[in-house]
């Protein structure tokens, strides 16, 4: 019997802490070497040249929370961590062609001490994600970086979620630049010395390229930035109606923007069934009853068509670096023109290997966007600080 215990003790020598180090040793080697990698750089050599030598995070690894490494659990924690920080804004309302209205938030930086002549301090016009505006957690973040950084920022709010009264039927469209342009022309006209750069998050960064893709060289955009924008909408549209997706990401969405249709029911229902497209029970549902009817196009599918950014990149002429996570679920791999962007003199793609959807959470608590103004930082300093050189490595003819 004595012989017996012993080879118990022996064969159950693994006590609960020695099995919980074990599992931490073994977690902390597989992040080290399979989850910290290096971004995936698709461009032209020149603009790659340039971007190593002024924006040296594009070859740094990037190691996400540890406890927090997957996509969706990316996308799910920044919005639960994430501090807003306390940016005071100056609202400004103009008018557009159709008679709606359009509401700007301006945070002027008028004691910036890297820009001391205000007509010639670089301006950033920020583009939210769908249902967002400048009091999104991300918003706020890239705001206070500019204000850092000596810049001006505009955030540019969707049509009826910047606190404005909406006038017309139509809210916001990714396919349709007409807004975006009348906020360049804006504020281009406005401060005709100060060098305008933009910053599209998600459905932002779609109407962004859009918007680049249309103007070609009449852009009047130094440059952009666009980030975690979903490139083919019927790929990202497939993604979202997946079982897991469509329960932690696609039903919040769709009843935020039942209720601004709901809050806006008077001025909708007088061109479409309110109640009909309050049926909505995904975007894909709002996009086939609302946003196509509204915005003219065939169907649903000439929507996705129109609004996909995958296709346009040969059109675009102003310099521009998208950043994208691959296990983004509402902008899968497969959707992302890896090949096009090489071709193109004007556009770098860079691809993290975690980070989901404006996720890229880093640190212990990841309660800050750092990764993200990180980027940003360096990107338009790059842009502004060493105009001459991203000219000569983007000049190449197409």
């Amino acid at each position: 019997m004595q012989g017996e215990s012993r080879h118990q003790s022996v064969s159950c020598g693994w006590t609960l802490p020695s099995l919980l180090l074990g599992i931490a040793v073994t977690w902390s080697w597989y992040y080290r070497t399979h989850v910290c990698k290096k971004p995936y750089l698709a461009s032209s050599r020149p603009l790659r040249q340039f971007l190593e030598s002024q924006c040296p995070i594009v070859m740094e690894k990037f190691c996400p929370t540890f406890w927090c490494t997957g996509g969706r659990l990316q996308t799910i924690v920044r919005v639960l961590l994430v501090s807003r920080p306390d940016v005071s804004y100056r609202n400004e309302i103009i008018g557009t062609e159709d008679g709606g209205q359009i509401s700007l938030d301006w945070s002027d930086n008028n004691n910036s001490s890297q820009f001391l002549e205000a007509a010639s301090r670089p301006t950033i016009i920020f583009l939210p994600g769908l249902t967002g505006n400048s009091r999104q957690s991300y918003i706020l973040h890239l705001v206070r970086q500019a204000n850092r950084d000596g810049y001006r920022s505009v955030v540019f709010n969707n049509r009826g979620f910047g606190g404005e009264k909406l006038l017309t039927h139509r809210t916001f469209c990714a396919a349709n630049t007409k807004d975006l342009a009348r906020v360049v022309q804006h504020i281009s006209r406005r401060l005709p010395m100060s060098p305008l750069l933009a910053v599209g998050v998600s459905l932002g960064g779609m109407m962004l390229l859009n918007y680049l893709a249309a103007t070609g060289c009449r852009s009047r955009l130094h440059a952009a930035l666009v980030l975690s924008t979903p490139w083919n909408v019927f790929v990202s549209s497939a993604s979202l109606e997946q079982s897991l997706n469509y329960r932690l990401f696609n039903r919040t969405l769709i009843t935020t923007i039942r209720n601004t249709v709901r809050k806006y029911r008077d001025v909708i229902g007088k061109v479409l069934d309110v109640d009909y497209v309050l049926q909505s029970r995904s975007i894909r549902e709002f996009d086939e009853r609302y946003t196509s009817v509204v915005f003219g196009y065939e169907s649903c599918d000439d929507y996705y068509h129109h609004a996909s950014p995958y296709n346009k990149l040969s059109k675009i002429r102003t310099p521009v670096l998208c950043m994208n996570a691959a296990d983004d679920p509402f902008s899968p791999m497969e959707g992302i023109p890896l090949g096009e962007a090489s071709l193109n003199p004007n556009v770098a793609l860079l691809i993290l290997a975690h980070g989901g959807h404006i996720g890229f959470l880093e640190g212990l608590f990841p309660n800050h966007q750092s990764y993200m103004d990180r980027v940003f930082k360096q990107f338009v300093g790059a842009v502004i600080h060493h105009c001459d050189k991203l000219k000569a490595a983007t000049e190449n003819e197409l």
